[in-house]
């Protein structure tokens, strides 16, 4: 089919992607050598085209947020594992049970933060996963927004939440650009408790923004109970492995109206008032 909003004058490549598969049957174009090489999977899984990959997984994504208008987003991290609390009992552990709290001031906060915010500004990005990622995507649905799912491949089967705007649902390979795509657009970011992944992603947007290497943001830990149990923060200051101002690049909050509040009322590095703009 023929792109009518093309910007040159070139033949379109997926008309001759369909042209290909039309050709005559012969021993020459079964040839995996015949295939196109931007349409050939076996070609473009190669070890070699690994560049090209990275490339691509950092292009699609940044296209599609581009054309939807979407120009800053409210990042929500956060555990897999932690029920709603209407199926808190499922839970596997009580810690995770009572944790299960934090699954409804995940939703309420991506809903409050949906409502005030105007299209395309201040949307809710998550990892389209369950838990508090269903939780976050789930919130903006309250809202009747919309909302970003950055889904990636694993070993066990993982398919997005039901929550996330199917136009908006996006799925990885590379762990690496997938971070990039978190942080690429983000006015704030909040974490609630979680595991290995929650740290990660935790520790990685922490230190760029540290290192210089990212803009300050508001940086929100949900449960202070929870990150002082399993992070002695004071102790790497002590330390002096981290700087004691670096204990002011993020806040413990609890609810979601509190999450609202530190963001109305944040301040840079600089103490000049730069709030997230609400409306």
């Amino acid at each position: 089919m023929k792109n009518d909003n093309r910007k040159n004058s070139f033949r379109d490549s997926q008309q001759d992607c369909d042209e290909a598969s039309n050709v005559p049957d012969t021993p020459q174009t079964r040839s995996p050598a015949y295939a196109l090489a931007f349409a050939d999977p076996d070609f473009m899984c190669r070890d070699e085209l690994r560049p090209v990959r990275l490339q691509l997984e950092l292009l699609k994504p940044e296209l599609i947020l581009n054309e939807k208008g979407i120009t800053s987003t409210i990042v929500m991290f956060g555990g897999a594992r932690i029920p709603e609390p209407a199926k808190k009992d499922t839970a596997r552990t009580k810690t995770l049970s009572d944790l299960s709290k934090y699954y409804n001031e995940a939703r309420k906060f991506a809903k409050l933060m949906t409502q005030m915010g105007e299209a395309g500004e201040n949307v809710i990005i998550t990892g389209g996963g369950p838990g508090v990622m269903e939780a976050g995507n789930r919130g903006a649905v309250d809202a009747g927004g919309q909302s970003i799912g950055l889904n990636i491949v694993l070993p066990h089967e993982q398919a997005p939440n039901e929550y996330v705007t199917p136009e908006l649902c996006f799925n990885f390979h590379y762990f690496a650009l997938r971070k990039m795509h978190f942080l690429m657009r983000a006015k704030a970011i909040t974490v609630f408790p979680g595991g290995f992944g929650t740290l990660d992603e935790t520790f990685e947007a922490l230190t760029l923004i540290q290192t210089g290497r990212m803009e300050r943001v508001p940086f929100l830990l949900f449960g202070r109970a929870f990150w002082e149990s399993i992070i002695n923060w004071d102790a790497l200051s002590d330390a002096g492995t981290i700087s004691a101002d670096d204990l002011a690049l993020f806040q413990f909050v609890e609810t979601a109206e509190e999450a609202i509040a530190a963001l109305e009322n944040w301040k840079d590095a600089g103490e000049k008032r730069t709030p997230i703009p609400v409306h």
